[in-house]
């Protein structure tokens, strides 16, 4: 398999030449002081990119970002609760799927494929009893970025436990726990991190810990409370994907040399633009108007998605990100997270062009 292409995806994405050369490296034994400090330290400058309280937690679990989403439901909730659930592509349906296996009570806000989430649709839930609330803060299959002020006011006057996936927007897209009142946050190594998948990540405040600390979980990997416990000391219950973790630790280092978070969601946001700058004269729909600076997703005119998604992949050593199911021949996502340069979207934008003249879109 050829892994030297330019990749446009949303995860796995472009790794930098520091976080590579540790990919490259034998992987240490990691219980030790050494590793612990790392992991401390990651801790640290996690929940300060995400903008939580001091008194807030971060675990690092081995698994892609669903496993955090299942960690998340079956932590914090429990069949007393009444939650209400985003349901506007495949991850938001994820949340429903797994309120359903966990058994929590729970409504979904079904959205059409691309449609923003407004204060008209909320309408219905307000002082329902709902008591708490669970979010794709990006649905990456749809590429569409919720409002979330408009949820974290529904939340704050309906009492709501707010949990957010922002697994591929964290470090993309403005984001404050704080100020947004949000419990949990869940990200992946393998997006704006830039890193290989493996490990996700679960920013918990205090009022998230107490729940977890106070919730019968029928599960030994996720129960989390031994995994708080275990984080204290910077280690975890049982054997982490270790090398991953080391590379990220460089890489919010390098966020942290580079201006920190604020000037990584800008470098982001710049490249989004440029690109869909470079892209006006092609023809293409934007398929949403709620955009997240972490992918443009794109509805071709006249051709199908998944074929030029297939040539770009064979003939020009490009990868974006093709869709399935009912949007398969009709979005493709051209994501902006990772180790990519403005360089890069005009070598994209050229071989989409070149594709134009051979009359392929």
């Amino acid at each position: 398999m050829e892994t030297n292409k330019l990749n446009f995806t949303v995860g796995p994405v472009m790794s930098s030449d520091l976080v590579l050369a540790i990919g490259n490296e034998q992987v240490p034994y990691f219980r030790t002081a050494e590793f612990s400090e790392l992991m401390l330290e990651c801790e640290a400058l996690l929940k300060r990119f995400a903008g939580a309280e001091d008194n807030a937690r971060s675990l690092f679990i081995t698994g892609s970002g669903t496993a955090s989403m299942e960690a998340a439901v079956m932590n914090v909730f429990t069949p007393k609760d009444k939650v209400l659930v985003v349901n506007g592509g495949s991850f938001g349906h994820r949340f429903v799927e797994l309120c359903q296996i966990h058994e929590i009570p729970y409504s979904s806000i079904d959205l059409e494929f691309g449609e923003s989430l407004t204060a008209k649709h909320l309408e219905a839930y307000e002082n329902q009893g709902f008591t708490g609330f669970l979010i794709n803060k990006h649905e990456t299959s749809t590429g569409v970025h919720y409002d979330m002020q408009l949820v974290s006011d529904f939340c704050k006057r309906n009492g709501c436990f707010l949990v957010v996936d922002a697994i591929s927007s964290f470090l993309a897209d403005p984001f404050n726990m704080s100020e947004l009142d949000a419990q949990v946050m869940i990200t992946g190594s393998q997006k704006a991190l830039a890193c290989p998948p493996g490990i996700s990540i679960m920013v918990l405040s205090a009022k998230a810990v107490a729940r977890i600390n106070n919730n019968n979980v029928k599960s030994m990997y996720f129960d989390l409370k031994d995994a708080l416990k275990n984080g204290e000391r910077g280690q975890t219950p049982f054997t982490p994907a270790v090398g991953i973790i080391r590379q990220i630790h460089a890489r919010l280092k390098e966020i942290e040399a580079n201006g920190g978070v604020d000037a990584e969601v800008a470098r982001t946001a710049a490249l989004a633009k440029d690109f869909r700058s470079k892209i006006s004269s092609l023809p293409f729909e934007l398929f949403t108007d709620s955009l997240s600076n972490a992918v443009t997703s794109l509805h071709p005119i006249n051709a199908s998605a998944h074929q030029i998604f297939l040539t770009l992949k064979d003939e020009y050593d490009i990868w974006i990100c093709p869709n399935g199911g009912e949007l398969k021949d009709s979005v493709f996502r051209v994501g902006h997270i990772g180790c990519l340069t403005p360089e890069d979207n005009t070598t994209l934008v050229d071989a989409m062009k070149d594709m134009q003249r051979r009359g392929l879109i």
